[in-house]
């Protein structure tokens, strides 16, 4: 069957097929490359992110700086500097039962991938999984959130001019584009999002046997134990909880405090959010109209006390920077991933049953986040609360490091990227044994 005779996608699928065939991309030279195009194309396109990121969720430049555009060249540098280490050969020894010979291990790519990117942050979580799929050798398509339609046009003008389409390509379009691409038979899959899109996902692959890496969410708890700097535990959940409206994987979803210092704390927090985040359109935009109604429904249900916030613009799409105290695990807010500027508080008087409910009621988050001066403290919650990633009096700027895998476990994913560890999950590790 021709090209002519196929729909655009099935098309568009046939011509990586074959260009992976064609084995260019498995000369390192021609990876490097393709990494400095990249960059290139992302950089002649920062006045169009930073108005495409305004308009599609009121991101401040400074922002797209540091967590979409900043953290993409950061990757392709760090990628272009260990390349050749990563993909060199890595010799093993050979056993006395298959002796005499040589071992090595190398890594193959996968062929043809499938990306399919998120809306919170469209470039950055786009793109760096793109750099996995570059590294390890692949011919990829991408398909970018519809829902940021601003972000995703920017993001199809960056890819076509770095690459020719039969290398790597953008597909525009929503759920029905979706289930059509996820219906060919990928080599490999990588999609960031929801759990319940990613249950899709993975059934959609077993299909063809297809590896995938999900990530995903969850509740991130953030715990404060009693000796807690508490200025410091405002200042990072002003950070980790309100950036981006909220709309962050790995922003804290709650506050979970001790009792002794709850009261003292939540007293900082909101004289800080009234400083510093006094508007409703404060913390930028929230994706939707739809997704301020279900926040403004959440809080609705809730039967906890708004202590700060509250205000809502649907229209604009605007939520203000929200504290919610005195939340039960049973309340409204506890029920599910937030994914915008609401922040429950609940209270705990025994370390070893909070963790208990942690683990009852959201198992296994992509992020947890402890605070105390005694840091030796910190690490038995961390030992016994299983999460994807962890932080000590800190949140977030972990996924900042190459040197680290991100990624979840359970409900919150399964596989990690970043730095070598895009360059494994794009990859198969081949054993090949040589007998002189």
């Amino acid at each position: 069957m021709t090209d002519l005779a196929l729909s655009p996608i099935d098309a568009l699928f046939a011509r990586q097929r074959a260009f992976f065939a064609s084995r260019q991309t498995l000369d390192i030279g021609f990876r490097k490359h393709s990494l400095e195009r990249l960059k290139h194309a992302l950089l002649n396109h920062r006045e169009a992110l930073y108005s495409a990121l305004d308009a599609d969720l009121g991101k401040p430049r400074e922002h797209v700086d540091l967590a979409e555009i900043g953290e993409v060249v950061h990757e392709i540098d760090f990628a272009l500097t260990h390349l050749d280490e990563w993909a060199a050969p890595v010799p093993v020894p050979t056993p006395d039962l298959i002796a005499p010979s040589q071992c090595y291990v190398t890594q193959e790519p996968f062929g043809v991938s499938y990306i399919i990117g998120p809306f919170n942050y469209p470039v950055n979580l786009t793109l760096t999984p793109l750099i996995g799929a570059i590294i390890g050798g692949n011919t990829c398509i991408i398909k970018p959130s519809e829902t940021t339609p601003h972000t995703s046009r920017v993001i199809e003008q960056i890819i076509t001019q770095a690459f020719a389409p039969e290398y790597i390509a953008v597909v525009q379009g929503g759920r029905a584009e979706n289930t059509h691409l996820l219906s060919l038979p990928f080599d490999f899959i990588f999609f960031t999002g929801s759990p319940n899109v990613g249950k899709v996902v993975m059934q959609a692959a077993a299909a063809h046997l297809t590896p995938v890496v999900l990530e995903l969410g969850g509740k991130c708890p953030l715990i404060v134990l009693p000796d807690a700097d508490l200025d410091q535990v405002v200042a990072q959940v002003m950070f980790g909880k309100f950036i981006n409206s909220g709309q962050t994987c790995i922003a804290p979803d709650y506050l979970y405090a001790h009792a002794s210092i709850k009261d003292a704390l939540l007293a900082k927090l909101v004289l800080q959010v009234k400083r510093a985040l006094p508007d409703v359109g404060s913390t930028g935009k929230l994706v939707s109209s739809r997704q301020v109604e279900r926040l403004a429904s959440l809080l609705e249900q809730s039967q906890g006390t708004v202590v700060v916030g509250g205000q809502v613009d649907a229209e604009q799409r605007l939520f203000s920077a929200t504290v919610v105290d005195q939340v039960q695990w049973d309340d409204a807010l506890m029920a599910e991933e937030l994914f915008g500027p609401i922040l429950p508080v609940l209270s705990f008087d025994s370390i070893d049953n909070a963790v208990d409910l942690i683990n009852r009621h959201h198992p296994k988050p992509l992020a947890l986040y402890v605070f105390t001066q005694d840091t030796d403290s910190a690490k038995p919650i961390i030992q016994h609360i299983q999460s994807g990633d962890a932080q000590v009096n800190g949140v977030m700027l972990h996924a900042f490091s190459p040197y680290l895998p991100f990624g979840g476990v359970g409900a919150s994913g399964m596989g990690e990227y970043h730095g070598h560890y895009s360059f494994l999950a794009f990859t198969h590790k081949k054993s090949v044994r040589i007998v002189a």
